[in-house]
């Protein structure tokens, strides 16, 4: 197989997701920075532009971070990375929506990409006003339903990678999680794949 990924991006939540399971893939980088993801071999593969994208053995591509996890739990069902009833799989499900779709989606995308959301540069730090606002009440709805101990559910599953990713983002940025959400990231660090993607991806352990 093959990932496509950006160091640092929600791509990391895949990488450590497939690197968890153990599987024989090839890393390609794409530097959004300089444009790789509209270049015509990767459009035509990922015609939106996106990241993460992963060619499958079949030669097929899968596109988007929900989508992906959920194929990789579903095709490696020993691994345990959804537990496996519907109310459980659901919860997982509905957290790593919420993560993807609304802290990264609407929170982080405004952070980091303001030119995206306004026509003027003066209505920049607006913006990012906006974006900092929704990724700080969206770590306090995540905190709620956190348990203090561990992970999202009993065990590791792919939402818990879904948000060590936008944790990752808030340590690099300065916005200080809430109590349930920093002990989740503390946590996530001590998983030795995690640690080891973060370095591969050229990221230093303090």
């Amino acid at each position: 197989m093959k990932l496509y990924l950006t160091p640092g991006s929600c791509s990391t939540g895949i990488h450590i997701l497939m690197e968890e399971l153990e599987l024989v893939f090839e890393a390609h980088l794409v530097n959004l920075m300089t444009g790789d993801q509209n270049k015509p071999e990767y459009l035509a593969l990922n015609p939106k532009a996106t990241i993460p994208t992963l060619v499958r053995n079949d030669g097929t591509a899968l596109t988007e971070f929900q989508a992906i996890a959920y194929w990789l739990a579903r095709s490696y069902p020993k691994a345990k990375l959804l537990p496996g009833d519907p109310d459980g799989d659901a919860r997982v499900i509905e957290l790593m929506d919420y993560v993807v779709g609304t802290v990264h989606g609407q929170g982080f995308t405004r952070i980091f990409t303001t030119d995206r959301f306004a026509f003027n540069e003066a209505d920049f730090e607006a913006v990012r006003i906006q974006g900092m606002d929704i990724v700080k009440r969206g770590f306090a709805v995540i905190n709620d339903v956190l348990s203090p101990q561990g992970y999202v559910m009993d065990a590791f599953t792919i939402a818990d990678a879904a948000l060590f990713y936008v944790e990752f983002w808030a340590y690099k940025t300065g916005i200080v999680l809430p109590e349930n959400c920093q002990k989740h990231y503390d946590l996530m660090l001590e998983r030795p794949v995690v640690r080891r993607v973060l370095m591969e991806e050229g990221y230093r352990l303090d």
